[in-house]
C-alpha cells in the first residue's frame, strides 16, 4: 500500500510541473495588461522557465548522488511550490521572470526523479507497467495545462495559475517526508565536475534562450542572438569532450554508446517536438482564427486526455503480452501522422467537433509513443545508469519541444509572407472576382453613409485583413503538414528495433534447443 501511495505521490509532482510548462501560454496577454509589459517581455515569463528547467534536468543524476534523492526531491518540491506564491505575488514583470527562472529550478528535478522512484517501484521485468504509469503523468501534464490555464483565465485572475501548485506542493511535501526512501543506487560524489557544470549551464542556457527568442528578435540580425549562438555551440562541444575524458562526469554521456538509449532519445526528442508543437498551434490556430475562447481552445484537447489514459492502459497490457515495443510505436507514428495530415486539410468553417476529434488520434498517437519509447530507452541500462538514461530521455523531449516550437515560428512566419505575395498578386483589375469582391464590400460601406472615398479605403483595408486571415490560416496548415512529414522521415530508425527484436528471438530460440 505504501509503495501505491508513493507512485500516486510522485505522479502527481510530475503532473503538477508539466502542467506549469503550458498552463502560462493562454495567459501571458491578461499578464502583459496587468502588469503593464509588452507581450515580447512577457513572454520571458515562458523563456526563463524553459531555460532553467532544461538546465537542471541533465544534472539530476548527479544532484540526486550528491545530495540524496529525499533532500534533492523534497527539496527542489519545496523551492518550486514557494517560487509559485512568489510568482503570483510579482508586482512587475521581471520580478515575475526572475521567480519563474528558480521556480524552472525546482520543476527540474520534478520530472526526472519521478519516473526514477516509479521505476525503482517495479522489478526489471515489469519496467513497461512503471513506463505506462508514469506516461500518463507525462501525456496529462502539457495536455491539460492549456485547459486549466484557460478556465482559470476566464474565471478567476492570472496569479490562480500560480496559487493551484501551493496546496499539492505541500501535501505532497509533507507525504514524501513520509513515504519517500533514499535511493538503493546512490553513489557519493567523489569529485565535482565544476568546469563540467559550468559549460553544461552556459551550453544549454545559451541554446534555450536561442530557441525561445530567436523569431522574436529576427534571428540574426540581432547581436545577442549571435553570440549566444556561438557560446551554445563552443560551450556544448567542449561539454561533451570534458564529460567523456573525466573520470567524475556531471553527466555520464558515454551511456550514449548504448544503442537502445541513443535511438530512443532521437525519437523521443521528435516525439518532443510533436507533443508541445501541437499543443502550441491548436489553441493558437483556434483562439487567434476560429475565434474560441481560451476556455474553448482548452476544451478542445480533453476528449483526447480521455482517450489517452485507456489507450496508456492498452499499451501496457500489449507490452505485458509480448507484443513489440517497435511495433507499437509504429502505430504510435501512423496515428499522429494521421492527426497532422488531417489538420492541414481543415477549412475556416471547421467545427468544434472535427477539431476536437482529430486531436484524438493526436492523444492516442502520443500514448502508443511514451510508453515503449521510455521502456526502451532504459531497457538495456544497469539499475546505476538507469536515472542518468531517464533524465536525458526526459531532457530530449524538452529540448524537442523548444527546437519544435522555434522552429514552427519561424516556418509560419516564412510561409504567411510567401502566401500574402501570392494572394496579394491575384488582387488586380484584371481579375473579375477580386473587382467584384472589391465593389460588394464598397457598396456595403456606402450603405451605411461612409463617402465615396472612405468606402474605397474601408473596403481595400477589409479585403486586407482577410488576406492577412488566410495567408496565416493556410501557413498553419503547412505547419501541421511540415511537422507530419518530419514524423514520417524518422520512421526508418524504427528498423533498428525490429532488427533488436528479431535478433533477441532468435538467441531465444537457439538456447531452447
Amino acid at each position: 500500500m505504501t509503495r501505491i501511495f508513493l507512485i500516486i505521490v510522485v505522479i502527481s509532482v510530475a503532473i503538477m510541473e508539466l502542467i506549469d510548462i503550458s498552463i502560462v501560454n493562454v495567459a501571458l496577454n491578461y499578464m502583459s495588461g496587468n502588469l503593464g509589459a509588452t507581450i515580447e517581455d512577457t513572454s520571458w515569463v515562458v523563456t526563463a522557465y524553459g531555460i532553467a528547467n532544461v538546465i537542471v534536468i541533465p544534472m539530476t543524476s548527479f544532484l540526486v548522488n550528491n545530495l540524496g534523492r529525499r533532500n534533492y526531491y523534497i527539496g527542489s518540491i519545496i523551492l518550486f511550490t514557494f517560487c509559485s506564491f512568489m510568482c503570483g505575488n510579482s508586482s512587475n514583470i521581471w520580478e515575475l521572470v526572475g521567480f519563474r527562472f528558480f521556480q524552472g529550478i525546482g520543476g527540474g528535478a520534478l520530472l526526472s526523479v519521478s519516473a526514477m522512484v516509479v521505476y525503482e517501484c517495479f522489478p526489471k521485468e515489469k519496467q513497461n507497467v512503471a513506463s505506462a504509469l508514469f506516461g500518463i503523468g507525462v501525456f496529462i501534464g502539457p495536455t491539460i495545462g492549456p485547459t486549466l490555464g484557460g478556465f482559470i483565465t476566464d474565471n478567476y485572475s492570472w496569479p490562480w495559475i500560480f496559487y493551484i501548485n501551493i496546496p499539492i506542493g505541500i501535501i505532497t511535501t509533507i507525504l514524501c517526508l513520509r513515504l519517500l526512501p533514499e535511493s538503493p543506487f546512490r553513489q557519493k560524489v567523489k569529485q565535482i565536475d565544476y568546469l563540467g557544470i559550468l559549460l553544461l549551464i552556459i551550453g544549454i542556457g545559451s541554446l534555450q534562450t536561442v530557441l525561445e527568442r530567436g523569431e522574436t528578435e529576427d534571428w540574426f540580425a540581432t547581436n545577442y542572438i549571435v553570440f549566444l549562438s556561438i557560446s551554445a555551440v563552443l560551450a556544448l562541444l567542449l561539454f561533451v569532450w570534458r564529460e567523456l575524458v573525466t573520470p567524475h562526469p556531471v553527466v555520464k554521456l558515454s551511456i550514449m554508446k548504448n544503442p537502445s538509449l541513443s535511438i530512443s532519445a532521437i525519437l523521443t526528442f521528435i516525439t518532443g517536438v510533436g507533443m508541445f508543437t501541437s499543443i502550441y498551434l491548436t489553441p493558437v490556430l483556434s483562439q487567434r482564427l476560429l475565434g474560441f475562447s481560451p476556455a474553448q481552445a482548452g476544451l478542445l484537447l480533453l476528449p483526447g486526455s480521455i482517450v489517452a489514459i485507456f489507450a496508456l492502459i492498452i499499451t501496457r497490457k500489449l507490452l505485458q503480452n509480448g507484443v513489440s515495443p517497435a511495433l507499437i510505436v509504429l502505430l504510435g507514428f501512423c496515428s499522429f501522422i494521421y492527426f497532422n495530415f488531417a489538420m492541414s486539410r481543415v477549412t475556416l468553417e471547421v467545427s468544434f467537433g472535427t477539431i476536437s476529434c482529430n486531436l484524438i488520434f493526436r492523444a492516442i498517437g502520443m500514448a502508443l509513443l511514451t510508453v515503449p519509447l521510455s521502456t526502451l530507452a532504459i531497457s538495456s541500462l544497469s539499475s546505476q545508469d538507469m536515472p542518468q538514461g531517464t533524465a536525458i530521455n526526459n531532457m530530449m523531449r524538452q529540448l524537442g519541444g523548444s527546437f519544435g516550437i522555434s522552429i514552427i515560428n519561424t516556418y509560419v512566419t516564412r510561409r504567411t509572407a510567401e502566401h500574402r505575395m501570392i494572394l496579394v498578386s491575384h488582387i488586380t483589375a484584371d481579375n473579375p472576382t477580386a473587382m467584384e469582391r472589391l465593389q460588394k464590400y464598397t457598396s456595403l460601406f456606402l450603405s451605411k453613409g461612409y463617402s465615396v472615398s472612405d468606402a474605397s479605403q474601408k473596403a481595400l483595408a477589409l479585403i486586407e485583413k482577410n488576406i492577412v486571415k488566410q495567408s496565416l490560416f493556410t501557413s498553419y496548415l503547412d505547419a501541421y503538414l511540415f511537422i507530419g512529414i518530419g514524423f514520417v522521415s524518422v520512421l526508418p530508425l524504427l528498423f533498428f528495433f525490429i532488427r533488436k527484436n528479431k535478433n533477441k528471438t532468435i538467441i531465444i530460440a537457439a538456447s531452447d534447443h
